[in-house]
Formats: C-alpha cells, sequence, structure tokens
C-alpha cells in the first residue's frame, strides 16, 4: 500500500487536471472551486484511510476523536470505507451525525441560557439555505468522492502491480476464479490417479 505522502502527492498531482476538467464541463468557477476544493479535503483528509491511525486521521487535530468509533466499527480497507461511492456517502453521514448531535446539544445549552429561540432561528436558516444548494452540494460531494477515489485506485492498483510481480497474471484474476480453477485442478489430478490405479490394476 503507498504511504501516506504517496497518496498525499497523488492528490496535489491530480488537483490540475481534476480543476481542468471540471471548469471544461461546467463553464462555473464556483462549481469548479467546490469540486476541486472537495477533492482536495477528500484527498488530504476526507479519505477511506480514516479507518485506522493514519495521516488523515491526525490531520482532524483536536477533532481526531470524533472518528474513533467509525474506525471501531469498521474493518480496514473494507468495502463500507475503501468502495466506490458507499465509502464518501457514509462518511458524509456520520460526519453530519457527528455535526447533528453537536448542534442539538448546542441548541440545548442555549435554551438552558436563555437564547433558544436564536438558536433555533438559525439552525432551520442553514438548513433552509442549504436545500436550495443542491447543485453546489453534489459538486462538493462529486468532489470528495474524486478525492477518496484517487486514494483507493492508488491501494488497489499497487497491490494489483505486487500480485502481477509474485504470480503474474494468475495475480490479477479474482480470488474465486482462481480457487475454483485450484479445485478443477485438483479433482482432475484425482480422476488421472484413479484411471491409472485402475489400469495398474488391469
Amino acid at each position: 500500500m503507498p504511504s501516506g505522502q504517496t497518496h498525499d502527492r497523488i492528490t496535489l498531482w491530480a488537483l490540475p487536471f481534476v480543476a481542468g476538467a471540471t471548469f471544461a464541463q461546467t463553464k462555473s468557477g464556483n462549481l469548479t472551486l467546490l469540486v476541486a476544493s472537495g477533492f482536495m479535503f477528500g484527498g488530504l483528509m476526507f479519505g477511506p484511510d480514516l479507518d485506522i491511525y493514519s495521516r488523515q486521521y491526525q490531520r482532524w487535530g483536536l477533532l481526531r476523536w470524533i472518528w474513533i468509533p467509525y474506525q471501531k466499527s469498521l474493518r480496514h480497507r473494507s468495502f463500507l470505507s475503501h468502495g466506490p461511492i458507499i465509502g464518501t456517502t457514509l462518511r458524509v453521514i456520520y460526519l453530519s451525525g457527528v455535526v447533528g448531535i453537536l448542534v442539538i446539544l448546542g441548541t440545548v445549552v442555549a435554551q438552558i441560557l436563555g437564547n433558544g429561540d436564536w438558536s433555533r432561528q438559525f439552525l432551520n436558516e442553514t438548513v433552509g439555505r442549504s436545500l436550495n444548494h443542491i447543485p453546489e452540494l453534489l459538486a462538493l460531494f462529486l468532489g470528495l468522492e474524486l478525492g477518496a477515489m484517487s486514494h483507493s485506485l492508488s491501494d488497489w492498483s499497487n497491490s494489483a502491480y505486487k500480485r502481477f510481480q509474485k504470480q503474474g497474471v494468475r495475480g490479477l484474476l479474482p480470488r474465486a476464479k482462481m480457487k475454483k480453477r485450484k479445485r478443477t485442478t485438483t479433482q482432475s489430478n484425482r480422476t488421472r490417479t484413479k484411471r491409472a490405479s485402475k489400469a495398474k490394476k488391469h
């Protein structure tokens, strides 16, 4: 698996291509900025390796504790953390849930202190504004997904290259097919052995 430094370099090198391709497709500076920002954030701080004590995890600084339940709930490099779309979606839902809990706690504290009306109004305005910016939110999510996928693809390609070095083309085949081929080879060898033993008896 590539080091954290290698992942960072891949993110930084790919950023101009992601930004250029986005602007070529959208002709929008705002959407390009959101996709590029999401790509940077996804590659450096919001990627699949948040499921372990990684460089991405350490960059959260004093807030990294919020990812501890996430790490304990997932196996490293599982489909739920490294899978396309599902990994980013799960992290967005998880982080949104944590932020939501903190906002609710803040609202309760504000209610106790006598500022409940202001906090509820602020929350309602924030949610309302978010719903009015669906294209921008989708652009940001796309950037996060691209940043995460640059990380996962580099992991998978590196692992595939190592298997190719050790096993050749067979190392690139799905494990299920390789196991099936091994079982078929074993059965054919047994059949040959039985035939040979029968021939000797006759």
